[in-house]
């Protein structure tokens, strides 16, 4: 492959329009305690559009408990009969190939991300952005930022399933592109890149407006 290629392909990944959008449902909060994902959904977007969907329920070796079969419809009967975690995290790791990752709440979606292919040993070179700290940057006045009040909020395709992991990622996903919408109709940006993204999510309320006059003299460039 040429020197140029490479730079088109490096330009093109780091695309916030390019990205994977992923959502974990696990038996409880912290891998860290011993908790598993039983389900992850992902949708893969291309310049802005879904290219691509990946949903499986995995079996974590152990029953969940009631709690976790009423908040998510997820029953022990149907990981009963799926397949191992290691077999379908590996497919997953496939899947993410190079793309940067977008997930809503992230920290919580990495932490069993990275516990789960550490287990069979595979990694990803892609980075994490979160969803819903941009929202707190971009929608203020939203009444609280969880996913399913931004998506009423912002009006986005849904089918009314949540705490599935393939429905919060395509909810998810939709909630990504309105906020690329929005900043470039707000702020007068265009080609927004991940990197953008990540730095917005470490913004203060008040350094907003600073940073989005600092990206628009920056837009031709790679700094911001």
């Amino acid at each position: 492959m040429t020197a140029a290629l490479m730079q088109a392909g490096s330009a093109f990944q780091s695309s916030a329009q390019t990205v994977i959008v992923l959502d974990f449902e696990t038996t409880g909060l912290s891998p860290g305690q011993g908790d598993r994902a039983i389900e992850i959904g992902a949708v893969r977007l291309e310049r802005g559009l879904i290219t691509d969907r990946f949903q499986r329920l995995m079996n974590p070796g152990r029953r969940i408990d009631a709690f976790i079969e009423q908040y998510t419809g997820i029953t022990n009967a149907m990981l009963n009969k799926a397949a191992p975690c290691a077999e379908v995290m590996d497919e997953f790791a496939d899947f993410i190939g190079g793309y940067d990752l977008v997930a809503h709440n992230a920290s919580f979606d990495q932490r069993f991300l990275d516990a789960e292919l550490r287990r069979i040993r595979r990694d990803y070179s892609g980075a994490f952005a979160c969803s819903m700290l941009a929202a707190r940057r971009l929608y203020p006045a939203a009444p609280n930022h969880k996913l399913g009040t931004l998506v009423k909020y912002k009006m986005l395709p849904n089918d009314g399933t949540f705490h599935r992991a393939l429905a919060d990622a395509e909810m998810t996903a939709h909630l990504w592109l309105a906020m690329l919408e929005d900043i470039e109709q707000g702020h007068g940006l265009a080609d927004i890149d991940f990197t953008l993204m990540q730095k917005l999510t470490k913004v203060s309320k008040a350094s907003l407006a600073g940073f989005f006059e600092r990206c628009q003299r920056s837009q031709g460039g790679h700094t911001i």
